[in-house]
This record gives structure tokens, sequence and C-alpha cells, in this order.
């Protein structure tokens, strides 16, 4: 009996060994090879891929990774070992097609500095949450995990036991509680806080509840918490070892730390790095100043993302894989596979166009508009790359008048609403999609949620003032009072003066086919209009300082994002990077009336609407009714006016590229590359 038992204890032994030293499954999405999915698609921590693998993952390293680490300036050279740089459960990655080989350059192209640039930030960014490439199911990320209370006024996040920042330090909760108590609401760092990271305006409360664990607690509720950090380029985490050295209410000898670098105090400094916005594509410190560099102890912010950058110019940016970074695939390789990204700066749209059809780029998604697609579509071949042409959300090009214009004559035209239908009415949209979208898309009315990502703006709303009429909006203008006073031909203002219209545009906020042809269906009804192409820089400059009289960007937002984020209501109706027409509303807002034009009371009527919207959840009846309600004020005050709708837009990617997906939809507002997880391309020769 005893020999049964040793027996039968040996066998039990030897199955729990073999089980522990398995070879795990190299699992890919086309090949899963029997491994068992998840709690999230395509991906597992780390503890829950071994138990359903019945394997112990062995943990491998880019051999050439202490190199790359070694132009990273200010890490520690010595770096430990692979299983001491990931998080005890850190993020197994199931790739797409293959395990992936380390090696090689991607090759990029953005505008300049800080215009189409998102493309390539969206190819190493993190979050707490994303979407997965469905864009419906939310994942960790960053985050292990989390929960809610009953009433969604407690959001708790869980951390990855052993996660560190790019030079090594440990990441914790106490990052997540410094950039929202530390940095977010101190004036002294960031002016105001973006009222996406407010709920109906009033700020949370970050908690942190130990090393792994942080609490949110909002004031009201606001269950599309968690959806706006999936989609956010902002991260909520900042690290505080590192920036918390020269903050003056952490450190009391901040100040002296600032000065013997050559700052007046720790806020310049935190400045210096840090740029004063969540915006993180601010220059860093190697294009801002060189010089300072040798007095601080790192040349930029340690990141959790997948790249940092060690070389940043007026011409280009350098950037080399984080040998800290989180996630491995299953195999057990650490990501990411490319070890390096080269982003050009070009501003010229036929300079780009012609790089991409040499196949000199890796990859291009962000202002690659429609009318490039036949050349790059007829060069497939010869230059060995593929064109996808996904479809857009998010993506009507608007066009607006400034409601706060310089010129009181014009801004009291503008800000008739029968103006505004009128000049919708005589935009022939047929024309734009047979001509600047290759016979692409649809008429379609600026709603704020993109019809594409909600069930609640009807077909009605959607075609509201966007029949070609040009008869109605000759009388509408007849009406306003814009008329031929003198003969000439063109409608005048009711003061006298030629309403002359200039519309400005860079080719990244709209294709240059649209405002020629909204110029000339304006002209055609007595507004004599021009056209005019100038830099990204420019135009934001020039919106920013009130110059503009007309705007034109793509404008429109996802369903969930609007869930949380107010900001698209309040003047001026976005950030400084895309389309605002208010300025002077904002400035009212934000001065408590002391400066500005009073906005009428329909702006806060509307967001009294949407407060409530954000307060129910997401795709809900009652959520549905308000969200209809709010569509229904935006067509009333038609602030904002509505081109073209459901247009497919080209994405750009070399052959040689492995694991890359087609994207289920190209936007921005979904952050370009992040829900398709970039960490996993790999060249593949």
């Amino acid at each position: 009996m005893r020999l049964i038992l040793r027996l039968s204890f040996s066998l039990s032994l030897l199955l729990s060994l073999a089980s522990v030293f398995a070879q795990c499954p190299a699992a890919t999405v086309v090949d899963p090879q029997g491994l068992a999915a998840g709690a999230f698609p395509q991906q597992y921590d780390l503890g829950e891929f071994e138990a359903l693998a019945g394997c112990t993952l062995s943990l491998s390293e880019n051999p050439a990774i202490a190199d790359l680490n070694a132009q990273i300036l200010g890490n520690p050279s010595d770096l430990p070992s692979v299983a001491e740089r990931v998080p005890q459960d850190a993020l197994v990655v199931m790739p797409y097609e293959e395990i992936g080989r380390y090696g090689g350059t991607l090759e990029g192209l953005s505008k300049a500095t800080e215009a189409g640039t998102s493309d390539l930030l969206s190819v190493r960014h993190v979050n707490l949450v994303r979407f997965s490439d469905d864009l419906q199911t939310l994942v960790p990320n960053v985050a292990k995990g989390w929960s809610w209370n009953d009433d969604f006024t407690e959001l708790t996040i869980y951390l990855r036991e052993g996660h560190k920042w790019s030079d090594g330090a440990p990441f914790t909760a106490e990052d997540i509680a410094f950039w929202y108590n530390d940095m977010t609401l101190n004036p002294n760092i960031v002016e105001k806080p973006q009222d996406r990271f407010l709920v109906s305006g009033k700020p949370m409360v970050v908690e942190v509840v130990d090393p792994t664990t942080v609490r949110f607690v909002l004031p009201e509720p606001r269950p599309g918490l968690l959806g706006q950090f999936a989609v956010d380029y902002a991260q909520p985490f900042q690290p505080k070892h590192f920036l918390g050295q020269f903050h003056p209410d952490i450190n009391p000898d901040a100040d002296k730390l600032a000065q013997e670098a050559g700052f007046d105090n720790g806020y310049q400094v935190i400045a210096f790095y840090y740029g004063g916005s969540d915006w993180k594509d601010v220059p860093s410190p190697l294009l801002k100043d060189a010089a300072k560099i040798d007095k601080l102890p790192a040349a930029v912010v340690p990141t959790l993302e997948s790249y940092i950058v060690i070389k940043d110019t007026p011409e280009d940016r350098y950037l080399v894989a984080n040998p800290y970074f989180f996630m491995v695939d299953t195999a057990g390789n650490q990501l990411p596979y490319i070890n390096e990204i080269n982003e050009l700066y070009i501003a010229d749209e036929e300079v780009q166009t012609l790089k991409m059809v040499n196949g000199d780029v890796s990859y291009k998604s962000q202002a690659v508009n429609l009318n490039s697609a036949p050349v790059l579509l007829d060069n497939q071949a010869t230059g060995h790359y593929t064109l996808d042409l996904p479809p857009t959300v998010a993506s009507n090009v608007a066009i607006s008048f400034n409601l706060t214009d310089n010129d009181e004559a014009k801004r009291a035209v503008f800000n008739d609403v029968r103006f505004r239908q009128a000049m919708s009415h005589a935009i022939n949209r047929q024309e734009i999609i047979d001509i600047a979208f290759l016979g692409e898309g649809k008429p379609e009315q600026y709603t704020a949620f993109d019809p594409a990502t909600v069930s609640f703006v009807s077909d009605e709303q959607r075609a509201a003032f966007t029949s070609y009429d040009p008869d109605l909006a000759n009388s509408l203008l007849d009406e306003v009072g814009v008329v031929d006073q003198d003969g000439d031909g063109f409608r005048d203002l009711p003061n006298g003066e030629r309403l002359k219209l200039t519309i400005q545009f860079a080719t990244q906020g709209s294709n240059s086919d649209l405002p020629e042809i909204v110029a000339n269906n304006w002209t055609a009804v007595g507004i004599e209009t021009s056209v005019l192409e100038v830099t990204s820089d420019e135009y934001r400059a020039a919106q920013s300082a009130n110059e503009l009289s007309v705007h034109i960007w793509a404008k429109g937002q996802l369903g969930f994002y609007l869930a949380t984020d107010p900001s698209y209501f309040i003047p001026p109706f976005d950030s400084y990077f895309f389309h605002r027409n208010a300025m002077l509303w904002a400035q009212w807002l934000e001065t408590n009336g002391a400066e500005g034009i009073e906005p009428p009371a329909s702006v806060q009527e509307t967001l009294d609407l949407v407060y409530q919207f954000q307060g129910k959840t997401f795709g809900s009846e009652e959520s549905n009714a308000l969200g209809s309600q709010i569509v229904d004020k935006v067509l009333e005050q038609l602030y904002f006016i509505g081109t073209v709708g459901s247009i497919p837009e080209p994405v750009y990617h070399h052959n040689n590229l492995g694991n890359f997906k087609t994207f289920t939809a190209k936007s921005y507002y979904y952050y370009w590359a992040f829900s398709y997880r970039p960490t996993q391309w790999f060249f593949k020769e």
C-alpha cells in the first residue's frame, strides 16, 4: 500500500513538474495553438497566460537593448535582467500573425514638430486602458484592471506589481495621484484643467489606496470616464520620482535644485519638461535648449511608452525602444520588436506622397487624404506597400464663421442663424463628393456626435440644412440684409461694405479641393470668397488670435467621448489644435465677464443637457434621449456646418511591416494606431 501511495505521489509530482516546465504555446491570433481565450481579447496577464497554457513563460530580451539604452540620456548604463525590468504580471500580447523578429527602424512622416505628429505618437502610446481592435471592447493596458461602485462615482484602478518607468524607477499609484492632484490641479503648472478631467466643471479626488491601487472619487456619476482614458492622448500618470523633485509642494529644496540647473524655480523646470499642458507632443528639452540638459537629471521625462525620444530637431525626431516596457509576446519576448523610430517632418503634401510612392515610409495614416489615393493605389506594386481604405469616423470637414469676429459688422451677420443656414444650403455637397472624395461619402450635417458611433442621430438630423438649394440660400441672405447694394454683383454687409471671405485651410484639416468648391459655391450666391492654403501652425496661430472669419477643419466626436468630455460644447468649442470659432466667448467665460463677449444663453442650455447626458450610462434609453435633444440644440444653433460624412481614407503601410492589421476605422479620436497594438509590428526581412 505504501508503495502504491509513493508511486502515486511521484506520478503527481512528475505531472506537476511537466506542467511547470512545459513549453508555452507561441500563440497568435491566426493560430492560437489551442490556447483558451482570456478575460480580454488577444491579451493576457502573465499569471493568467501561464495558468491557461499550463507553462512557465521564459522571458527574452532584444539583443540590442543595452545599446539602445545607452542612447537614452540619463538612464543607468547597467540594465537588470528582463525578468526584473518587466512587471511581475506583465501584459502578454498575442501577435496577429507570427512571433516577430527584433531590429530595424520604423520610418515615419509628420508635418512639423507639433503638426500631424499624433499618428506616430499613437504607435508608442499607452494609457490606463484602450479599446481593442473592434473599437468597442475596453481592455487593460497600463492598468491591470478596474472596478466601479454601483452609482459610478468611484473608479478603482489596479496596477501591475513591479511596473517600472523607462529609467527603472517604480511606477505606482503615487504617479497617478501626482498627475492629477499636484500637476493638473496646480495652476502653477496647468493654468486651467481640461474640462474632460473635471466632472460637470468640478474636480475629482484621486486617492492612493496602496502602491498598486488608486481610486478616482467623482462629485457626480460619470460612467464614461474609463472610455475617456481609452482614447485620450493625455496620460493620467506622471513620474513623481522625477518631476516631483522640482515640485515646491513636494520637495522643500525644489527651487534650490532648479536654480543650480539655471532656472528661477522648480515650476520652470517642470514647464521645461512638461510644457504646462497634457498635450504630450510639446518640444522636448532636446529641441528647446539642449545646453541646459547637462545640468538636469535626464534629457526627457521618463515614460511608460514603448519608445523614448533621444533626438529632437526642427527637421526630425528619433526614438529608441524603452528597455523597461511592460509587454511581452506569447513566446516571452519583450516588446517592442522594432528598435527605433525615425520621424521626419515634411509639410508639403506632394513631397509626402512622393516618399510614400517610393516606398520610403513604413507606416502613415494621419494627413493622408483621399485625393492622394489614386496615385498611391497605382504604385503599390512598385513601391512595395499596401494602401487600405477603411471607413473614417469623426472626420466630417466642418466649416464655421467666427462668432466673435473682430469686425463687428461681420460678427452681427455671422451670429444670425439664417446666414449660417443660407451658407449651408449654398454648398453643393454632391460636387464635393464627386471631386474631393472620388465619389465616396454622403452629405452630412454636423451633429456633434458622429452618427456611426451612436444610435440616436436620425436620418433627418443628419440631413438638416444639407440640401443644395441656391434659391433658398439667396432668399435667406436677402432676409439677413446681406444684399448687393451697389449693383456690382456681390453682396454687401448691412453697413454697405463688401462681404469678402477668405477660407484659410491647412491640408491637415481638409484636402485642397473641398474649400475650393465651397468658395465657388458661395461666390455663386454673391458672397465673394477666395481660398488660401497655410501651414497647420499658421492656421492655428491665426485662429487663436481671433483673426480668421472662416474656419475649416474636420470636426465630430465619438459618442462615448462626449459621454465624458464636455469641452466641445464650451466656447471656443475645441482645443488649440482643432476647430474653434468663439475665442472671445471663451475669454468672457475664463475672466468671469471681465473681458471678451458674453455668449448667448443657449450655450449654457446645451451644456446643461450635456452634463445630464454624461451622468447616464452611455447607450441607455435615458442617455439616448438626452443625446437626441443635444443634437437638436446643435442643429438649432448651427455653429458648425458639416459637409460630407462616411468617407473612407487611406492607411498606408510597407509590405515589409509584419503583424499589421487593417484598421477597423481610421480616426484621430480612436488615436490612430493605438487599438492595433503597434508594439508587435516587426520587419519581415
